[in-house]
């Protein structure tokens, strides 16, 4: 690594990078640091968009609560057992149950369902359902819940609330903080190129994402959705997002990081370009064909009407094509692992004491 590369950070320095300073040796280095902690493997995380209504008026999303043009849909939890149950046949091993803030999931509901799938196929169940009390957080946990995402989006508190109207940017930091008290493996990210974000506002997000020491990190560039308010604004620079991503990963060498779909939509091989400079997680989307285009918060996410089967087996070459290996491991983030032992070996010491 050079010295360049190395920590302390400034703003300054963090903008070089950004600007282009070398881009050869930042995909390099972030690509060494993965293989370093990661080898060679690429986990796999089976998504489940299980409503695609949302109580919630980002001016980004496309499925804002004022979109009158989506085609509302909600899987029972019935038809969320089949899904999970066909990734376990597919050999995938975590399960991502992700959707709108809806209001019509109790979460006594989402608890049992959470409780269910980790009887019948034991895998581990990740959660991306926005913000939430500390009395659910702590239910779905107990229920079972390993991971929570949960995405700042930026870490301009301006621009966060101008983009995210009648939400506050320090209450999602809080969510953060209870789901790391509760001992979940922690997930946040953001989008790069946002309407109004400086290079400076890019790298106060990277420093800042760093700071939390997170187990999973999800980056991805911003994508204009037609039916927003921001229809007529620029897409979000897909080298500028490699290059927050392979910074990011240099700082963050034990977090889980995917690349996206959103990659993908930006510029057709971009998740490829995504897991060489240092990504290590691949989420295709298992939602039922049916409803799957529906759940549509940028363009081109979930477009291709292919299979499950066949998505999966073309997440599978483009591991290959990158040089690495599919793994069914339910890839448990070495951070989480790291701080889980430290408090084990504190019990023990204090019952040997």
């Amino acid at each position: 690594m050079t010295i360049d590369l190395l920590p302390p950070w400034s703003e300054a320095k963090c903008i070089a990078w950004l600007q282009g300073h070398d881009d050869k040796t930042l995909f390099q280095t972030a690509d060494a640091v993965r293989r370093q902690v990661f080898g060679e493997e690429v986990y796999i995380r089976g998504v489940i968009e299980f409503t695609n209504h949302c109580r919630n008026r980002c001016l980004y999303c496309g499925l804002r609560a004022p979109n009158r043009k989506v085609q509302r849909y909600r899987l029972s939890s019935a038809e969320i057992l089949t899904v999970a149950s066909r990734a376990v046949e597919f050999g995938i091993h975590t399960i991502v149950l992700q959707g709108g803030e809806d209001p019509a999931y109790r979460s006594e509901e989402i608890a049992d369902l959470i409780e269910t799938i980790r009887k019948k196929y034991g895998v581990a169940i990740t959660l991306s359902l926005g913000e939430q009390s500390a009395a659910t957080y702590r239910l779905w946990r107990e229920a079972g819940a390993d991971r929570y995402l949960l995405r700042m989006e930026t870490w301009s508190q301006e621009l966060y609330q101008r983009l995210r109207p009648g939400r506050q940017w320090q209450k999602r930091l809080e969510c953060l903080q209870i789901l790391h008290e509760l001992n979940y493996e922690v997930g946040s990210g953001f989008m790069v190129g946002l309407p109004g974000e400086s290079l400076a506002d890019l790298a106060n997000s990277i420093m800042g994402l760093t700071k939390l020491e997170l187990d999973m990190i999800g980056i991805g560039p911003y994508l204009v959705h037609p039916e927003t308010p921001l229809r007529y604004a620029t897409n979000g620079s897909l080298e500028l997002t490699l290059r927050t991503l392979a910074l990011v990963r240099i700082l963050n060498p034990l977090a889980n990081m995917p690349s996206t779909s959103a990659m993908e939509c930006a510029r057709r091989g971009g998740r490829l370009r995504g897991l060489q400079v240092g990504m290590n997680v691949i989420m295709p989307s298992l939602t039922p064909e049916n409803v799957k285009e529906l759940y549509r918060i940028y363009p081109g996410k979930n477009a291709q009407s292919d299979s499950v089967e066949h998505s999966v087996a073309a997440v599978q070459q483009m591991i290959t094509a990158a040089g690495y290996h599919w793994s069914d491991s339910i890839g448990m983030s070495p951070n989480w692992l790291r701080r889980n032992r430290k408090i084990i070996t504190q019990s023990n010491h204090i019952t040997q004491e």
